[in-house]
C-alpha cells in the first residue's frame, strides 16, 4: 500500500476544514435560533398577560417563535449531521436550507411582480391593526415607532384613523376626529409632544393640516425610504441570503467529501441510526473517532 493510501481521509485538510466550518456554522445559527425562540416565548407571555390581540400580523411574538423554532431545529440537524457525518441528516440539512432560500427568492419576486396587491394587502393589515390600536400594545408600539421614524400618519393616508373607535368622528371624547400624537409635526428637537395635537384634524382638508400633522401615509413613506436607502436594503438582503447560500455550498461540499470517504474506505454506518449498536460497540475504535466519525467503518 502506498504512502498516500496509508493516510486516513479525516487527516486531509479539506475534510477537517469543511467539518469545522459546517459545525461552526450550524452551532452559531443554532444558538441564534434558541435566542430568538426565547425572546418570542417571553414576548408571547407578556402579550397574553396584557390580553393583546391574537393573530400573526398583530403578534410579532408568534413570528419570532415560529422563526426561532425553524432555525433551532434546522441548525440542530446541521450540528448533529456535521458531528456524525450522517449522509441522511446532511442531505436533509442542505435541502432544507435550499428550500428556504428558494422560497425567500420566490416570495420577493412575487411581491415585486404583484406589488399593487402587496401594497393593498399591507394597507389592509395596517387598518386592521389600527382598529384596535389602543388595545394591542404590540401594534401600538410598532405603529408609533413607524409614524415617528418615517414622519407619516396612518396606512395609506392619515384619514385611515377613522377606523379606530376612539378616533372616529362619531365617537365621544377628545380623541374623536383626531389622530395619535405620533402623527404630529415636531418643530423642536426633544420637544414634549402635545397628546391632543391632532385634535379634529380628520374634519379638515389635507392642505389645512399640512403644518400640524404628517399627511403622508406610512406605506408610501416606507417605500420612499427604501428607494432612498437602497444600498442599506441591498446589504440587508445580502446579509439574509448569503449566509443561507454559504450553508448550502458548505454542506454540499462536505457531503461530497463524506461520500468520497465511504467509497474509499468501505460501507459507512452511523451509530445514531444503526439498530445493531452492540455489534458496533464491540469493534475496536477509540472514543474520539466514534464521536467525530473521522473515518467511516469497514464491514
Amino acid at each position: 500500500m502506498s504512502t498516500k493510501d496509508d493516510v486516513r481521509y479525516c487527516h486531509r485538510c479539506s475534510y477537517v476544514f469543511l467539518k469545522f466550518i459546517l459545525f461552526a456554522y450550524s452551532i452559531v445559527w443554532w444558538l441564534i435560533g434558541g435566542c430568538i425562540l426565547a425572546i418570542g416565548i417571553y414576548a408571547e407571555v407578556e402579550r397574553q398577560r396584557y390580553k393583546t390581540l391574537e393573530g400573526v400580523f398583530l403578534a410579532p411574538a408568534i413570528i419570532l417563535m415560529l422563526l426561532g423554532i425553524v432555525m433551532f431545529i434546522v441548525s440542530f440537524i446541521g450540528v448533529l449531521a456535521s458531528l456524525r457525518d450522517n449522509l441522511t441528516l446532511l442531505k436533509v440539512f442542505m435541502y432544507t436550507l435550499t428550500m428556504c432560500l428558494i422560497l425567500e427568492l420566490l416570495g420577493g419576486i412575487v411581491a415585486l411582480v404583484f406589488r399593487n396587491q402587496t401594497v393593498d394587502l399591507l394597507n389592509k393589515n395596517i387598518r386592521k391593526g389600527m382598529v384596535n390600536y389602543y388595545d394591542d400594545l404590540d401594534f401600538k408600539n410598532i405603529m408609533d415607532f413607524v409614524q415617528k421614524k418615517f414622519k407619516c400618519c396612518g396606512g395609506q393616508e392619515f384619514t385611515d384613523w377613522e377606523v379606530n373607535m376612539y378616533h372616529n368622528c362619531s365617537a365621544p371624547g377628545p380623541l374623536a376626529c383626531g389622530v395619535p400624537y405620533t402623527c404630529c409635526i415636531i418643530t423642536k428637537p426633544n420637544e414634549v409632544a402635545n397628546t391632543l395635537c391632532g385634535y379634529e384634524v380628520l374634519k379638515k382638508e389635507r392642505l389645512a393640516v399640512i403644518n400640524v400633522i404628517h399627511i403622508r401615509g406610512c406605506t408610501d413613506a416606507f417605500f420612499i425610504w427604501l428607494m432612498d436607502n437602497y444600498k442599506i436594503m441591498a446589504g440587508l438582503l445580502l446579509g439574509i441570503l448569503l449566509p443561507q447560500f454559504f450553508g448550502v455550498i458548505v454542506s454540499w461540499l462536505y457531503i461530497t467529501r463524506v461520500e468520497d470517504a465511504i467509497s474509499e474506505y468501505g460501507h459507512y454506518v452511523d451509530g445514531l441510526l444503526d439498530s445493531n449498536v452492540q455489534e458496533r460497540v464491540a469493534k475496536r475504535q477509540g472514543r474520539m473517532s466514534k464521536w467525530c466519525k473521522c473515518m467511516p467503518e469497514i464491514e
